[in-house]
């Protein structure tokens, strides 16, 4: 199967020698660099082959699948701090071993999401949890290009805890549901990573149904306690909507949110319907 490594130079882990090493191993035969935001989308949009693989992190992941010819078959090798996707089809976390493995060309049929019409591989949120990820675009990159990692998250999270003091009233309509302090919406378990911590946000979404949804009514300090047991247990007391396989759900703001599409800050929304769109695409495995 002839195919074209897409690299992105900046993300975390990809340095000009890995992405050779990557090269090799996948037997590439074009490789191309990405140059700015979007471009990843462009480049497998004009990729002549039969697969395209990107080696980056889960925003050129993203981008890939928004851009793909819709007979292109995808592969994505863990390039960033978190690379989820990847991670969720089972993939090693070294990128050439991930290479060797794609390169034996055995595929999978996966569903993917979309929201408001935009396709996101793993996960989507509206309200806080895209909060946090605009707070980390805020404090931009590095100097070699590259996003801070894990303990810049947390703390940053922790701090948005706090000026928030813990305090989440409901500001969204889930509908057919009722209200919400936030919504997160998945297409994978887990949701994301935190370090090698799985963030199981909801449980039991599967990349070949359709969409899962938890949201939590309102959130407070006193809340805490059982938010940390549904973390690691998937039971808690907490007052949450929760939807399983579903091909639409429909959300509307009672103010602008931010949303984000795979740890990817899309700006803000008021409105925004998230649908399923099943037996999307065939990935490398």
């Amino acid at each position: 199967m002839r195919t074209t490594l897409i690299v992105n130079p900046y993300a975390s882990k990809v340095t000009p020698d890995l992405a050779e090493q990557v090269a090799h191993a996948l037997g590439a035969a074009e490789t191309v660099v990405t140059e700015r935001a979007g471009h990843a989308a462009e480049l497998a949009r004009d990729a002549d082959t039969e697969a395209v693989v990107v080696f980056s992190g889960d925003g050129g992941f993203n981008e890939v699948l928004n851009g793909a010819r819709p007979d292109a078959v995808l592969g994505f090798v863990p390039g960033g701090g978190t690379s989820v996707l990847p991670r969720a089809l089972g993939l090693p976390r070294d990128p050439v071993a991930a290479a060797a493995r794609l390169a034996a060309g055995r595929t999978r049929r996966i569903s993917l999401g979309r929201a408001n019409g935009r396709r996101f591989g793993f996960a989507a949120g509206a309200g806080l949890d895209a909060e946090l990820i605009r707070r980390m675009d805020a404090r931009g990159r590095r100097a070699d290009g590259r996003r801070p990692g894990d303990a810049v998250f947390a703390w940053t999270a922790l701090r948005a805890l706090a000026e928030h003091r813990v305090r989440f009233d409901p500001v969204l309509d889930v509908d057919g549901q009722g209200r919400a302090a936030f919504a997160l919406v998945a297409n994978a378990d887990p949701y994301t990573y935190l370090g090698r911590l799985p963030l199981r946000l909801p449980r039991g979404a599967s990349l070949e149904g359709g969409l899962d949804l938890l949201a939590p009514r309102s959130l407070r300090a006193r809340s805490l306690p059982g938010a940390v047991r549904y973390l690691l247990t998937g039971r808690t007391r907490l007052p949450l909507i929760e939807l399983h396989d579903r091909d639409r759900i429909e959300i509307r703001c009672d103010r602008p949110l931010p949303l984000q599409l795979d740890g990817e800050d899309v700006g803000d929304v008021t409105e925004v319907v998230f649908e399923a769109e099943r037996d999307a695409v065939s990935v490398l495995v």
